[in-house]
Formats: structure tokens, sequence, C-alpha cells
């Protein structure tokens, strides 16, 4: 299996050609799409959408990621493989995600990253590759590769240095007030935080304080975990810990985001009342 996540969108012909090359050399796999709709550039956005993604994949999938503003330069293709799946992407942080909670995972105390290697090997790529069209040219066939059973160590050298975006952790104050990142903003206007719903606060999980909870956000404070976006009036702004296990700020029935004029990078505090 073979998933796809790009910011190409579905208006051009790039997703399917892509799909085309892969098919080509590897005519057995299966596609799935994981989004194109990740925004121009996004490279954080990508990073998070995969970042809660891959885990629901069978280990051997191959992750396809093409979200790639250095296309052309000197940036490196790189493909990592790990317990939970091996990912074909640009060297730009958009696995620096994945890469931090597999160096964290349990399950690979003994090999954190199995191994990453830089994609310099020509004869797995089309030949004459574009200076802009990486995706096509280079990443697509090495996944089809790796899908049709090529090892990975033939695709060029192992490196140890792969660029790292590393998952922005919440900030705590003396005071004791919790501060955290905008990671991600659905198609829903929820702006989803960096802080966990078992994150400690005064002693416990936050999750347990309920509606001691309350967050301010662009000038906007909101007071008390919710259960569910309905458990608030319709065009009310909440809080809850949504399917990812962090914390969204979100309106009922609207969109917080739209609202509040927020997006990634904007910082919300915390505060146990």
């Amino acid at each position: 299996m073979i998933t796809l996540t790009t910011d190409f969108g579905q208006r051009d012909g790039y997703v399917g050609i892509m799909k085309g090359v892969i098919l080509e050399i590897a005519p057995a796999v299966r596609l799935v799409d994981l989004t194109h709709e990740i925004a121009p550039q996004g490279v954080a956005e990508a990073a998070f959408v995969l970042y809660t993604a891959y885990r629901y994949f069978p280990p051997d999938t191959i992750h396809l990621v093409v979200v790639d503003p250095g296309v052309g330069s000197e940036r490196r293709p790189i493909a990592v493989q790990t317990a939970h799946g091996t990912f074909v992407a640009p060297d730009n942080g958009v696995l620096g995600y994945v890469l931090e909670a597999e160096q964290t995972s349990q399950v690979l105390e003994t090999c954190e990253v199995c191994l990453t290697c830089e994609l310099s090997e020509p004869r797995y790529w089309l030949p004459a590759p574009s200076h802009t069209f990486h995706g096509r040219d280079i990443f697509a066939p090495v996944a089809a590769h790796l899908a049709a059973g090529v090892p990975l160590e033939r695709f060029g050298p192992a490196i140890d240095d792969p660029v790292r975006r590393p998952f922005p952790r919440p900030q705590t104050l003396d005071d004791g007030r919790l501060l955290a990142t905008v990671v991600y903003v659905d198609r829903f206007g929820n702006a989803i935080t960096s802080l966990r719903g078992d994150q400690p606060a005064g002693g416990r999980p936050l999750r347990d304080w309920g509606r001691s909870v309350q967050a301010t956000l662009a000038g906007q404070t909101i007071q008390g975990l919710r259960g569910t976006y309905s458990d608030a009036p319709a065009g009310a702004l909440l809080l809850l810990v949504g399917s990812s296990g962090l914390v969204e700020i979100a309106v009922s029935q609207g969109n917080a985001a739209s609202r509040l004029g927020v997006s990634i990078g904007d910082v919300a505090t915390f505060t146990i009342t």
C-alpha cells in the first residue's frame, strides 16, 4: 500500500500522473489518497496530517509525501524506514513529527529509526528528471520500487541528519499557565493546539479539570472543556479534546479559525481557574 499526501489539489493532473508512474512500475499496489488539500508549501500542515494518520495503516505501508517548496534546489530527497511504515519525501522537515514520534516509541527501543537514506540512485528515478516535478520523476518511482520489493539501502547512502521539525511542546510558566501552539486548522475551522488532553496540570491530567480549564486565544477567552462539539450552543466558542488527543478551540456549528483570525503558529494560553 502507498499513501499519497501532497499540496497539489485535484484541479490539475499532477496527482493522476504520479499514480500512473507508480502503477507502471508496481501495478498491483493499492493507492490511498491521504490528502491533496495541504495548503501550497504547507510543510508544517503536512507534517501534522501525516503524524496523526500513519499509525492507522499497516506497518509495511509506504507513505509518499510531496509538499516541496524547495523542489530543484539543494534539498535532498530521502526515505525513512521505521517499524510503523516507510516514508518517502523531501528533506525539508515534513517528516519531523513522525521522526520525533518514532524516536520516543517504546517499540523502537533498540532501533529508533531503522534506516534513513538519501535517494541519490538515478536508476530508480524516471529518465531525465525535471527541476520542478520531483513528485513524478523521483518520489513516485522510488515509492513504487519500494512497493515492488527493492530494499531501501539500494536507493542511496545512509544519512543521520534529516531535517527535523520538532513537534511544538507546550510551555509551562512559573505561575502554572500553559502556552500551546496552534499546529493545525482543519476543514471545519477547528484550531488544534499542541496541548494534549493528558498533559499534567495541577497534579493531574488536564482533561480531568473539565470546566475549570480556561483558554485565551486572539483576545477571546473560552471556559471549560466540553465532551463534544454539540455540548455548546450553536455559535459558541468551546474547548474539547479531539480525536488526535489534542485540545481544540472550536465554534459549535461554526468556524473558529475564521472567527478568531488564527492560523498555524499562533499561541493560546491555558489556565486552571
